[in-house]
């Protein structure tokens, strides 16, 4: 028998054998995931003010999603010349999948657009301010090193500490971590936690947010339906049998679990402030 998420869902198994490190992964993560789900936050999403401060510190761990994407599609196929076969087809053939929904999505009006273009549209479209991101964008395009970039850009500062996290996990250079931050600390968290969002929205006036409720509605499906289980298969055949690869897999969606975490205290905090003084 496979792996079971808490979910239902599941981790698949390597030549049909069941793998006990995957299960003890998921044991490990079932806590940290819960505090997740249930967070505040997403009651606190409640009006046009909440929405727009939500989505100004959201959006850099929407851009950061497309770079963890990344590094994971440099490690499992070729995106260097001359081309070469790499070792695993099946993963490279999963990992482009991904790359294909997430970096050129095709909307209902025939636009292809990443998800992140479509977050800063939906930005726009709620009145939120994008112009901290955009900065970082064009100051890497003039080959500003990331963390000067940061500092130069004012992002907020809950929100950069979540950026230097996931790129500490990009820059150790091992796929097995990378691949477990996305797949454990993204891909499959993400649909239950916009779940809560699209819940509480539906309560308010959808002129504001109707673009990021399509952002949200998207993930979901992609998600849940699509990604997760590829980059749960994608795990299981990295992982395979070895004991000491799941314990730093577990260890790394731990600590990107965590991060998120932090990442909405700071925005519940930021909201609970400004309630108090205004």
């Amino acid at each position: 028998m496979p792996s079971v998420l808490p979910s239902g869902r599941s981790i698949a198994s390597v030549a049909g054998a069941p793998i006990p490190a995957a299960d003890r992964l998921i044991s490990d993560l079932a806590d940290l995931r819960q505090r997740l789900v249930t967070h505040p936050l997403y009651t606190l999403v409640n009006s046009p003010e909440r929405l727009k401060r939500f989505m100004e510190m959201h959006v850099w761990a929407v851009w950061d999603f497309q770079s963890l994407l990344k590094a994971m599609q440099q490690r499992l196929t070729c995106t260097s010349l001359p081309w070469l076969p790499t070792p695993d087809p099946e993963a490279r053939r999963l990992v482009n999948e991904i790359v294909l929904d997430e970096e050129s999505d095709e909307l209902p009006d025939g636009v292809s657009l990443s998800h992140f273009e479509l977050y800063l549209d939906a930005m726009q479209q709620a009145g939120a301010d994008t112009e901290p991101m955009r900065r970082l964008i064009d100051l890497l395009r003039d080959g500003a090193p990331l963390p000067q970039a940061l500092a130069s850009c004012h992002a907020p500062a809950a929100s950069a500490e979540f950026v230097r996290k996931s790129f500490a996990v990009i820059e150790s250079g091992s796929t097995h971590r990378i691949v477990a931050a996305f797949t454990f600390g993204r891909e499959d968290v993400i649909p239950d936690m916009f779940r809560n969002l699209v819940v509480r929205l539906a309560e308010s006036d959808p002129a504001s947010w109707g673009r990021f409720r399509f952002y949200l509605e998207r993930h979901i499906e992609h998600d849940d339906e699509k990604h997760a289980p590829i980059c749960r298969r994608i795990m299981a055949r990295l992982c395979g049998t070895d004991e000491a690869k799941w314990r730093e897999a577990t260890q790394t969606a731990r600590e990107c679990i965590e991060a998120r975490i932090a990442l909405w205290d700071a925005i519940a905090g930021a909201d609970a402030g400004t309630a108090a003084t205004g």
